[in-house]
């Protein structure tokens, strides 16, 4: 078994290599700080794009259906009611304009979920948090080691659990 280091586990480890495995640790947590907060600005980014689109669909859906759907609903209600067919054309508007205002609703929906997004704020809280504590970090002072616990006692069990 060793440390993260790879130095075998119970033996004292100098300043630099205590050192140099603070420095790989913090750097290792940057990293980690880094790929987080990039994952959370891409799940902003993809709310604020699905927002965007459905945007799009509902301008799309009202332009490009009315001239079709009018008609055929127009003279689909005409069928069936008997209606004048002005009214006809005017109940046929009025239920496009309909589906394009719940396609806003869902874009509008989207887009406060995209702007309530906090992530980058969330890391940059984070990183200044675990460098707060890192800066007022003091090393433990070390106890004496007894004699039956000394480095060469710590060296035999070391030897005899590898």
């Amino acid at each position: 078994m060793s440390a993260p280091d790879g130095s075998p586990v119970g033996a004292e480890r100098s300043i630099g290599q205590l050192f140099a495995s603070a420095t790989t640790e913090m750097s290792a947590l940057v990293h980690d700080e880094i790929a987080l907060a990039k994952a959370q600005l891409k799940q902003d980014v993809k709310r604020g794009a699905t927002s965007g689109g459905a945007f799009t669909l509902a301008g799309a859906v009202l332009i490009f259906s009315l001239p079709m759907l009018n008609f055929a609903l127009a003279y689909g209600i005409r069928t069936w009611s008997g209606w004048n067919l002005a009214i006809c054309f005017l109940l046929s508007f009025a239920a496009n304009v309909l589906v394009a205002l719940v396609l806003v609703l869902i874009g509008v929906v989207f887009a406060k979920k995209a702007k309530k997004g906090k992530g980058p704020q969330k890391v940059a809280a984070s990183m200044k948090e675990s460098a707060g504590v890192l800066q007022n970090a003091k090393p433990h002072p070390r106890p004496e080691l007894a004699e039956d616990r000394g480095p060469k006692a710590i060296e035999a069990v070391a030897r005899s659990s590898s």
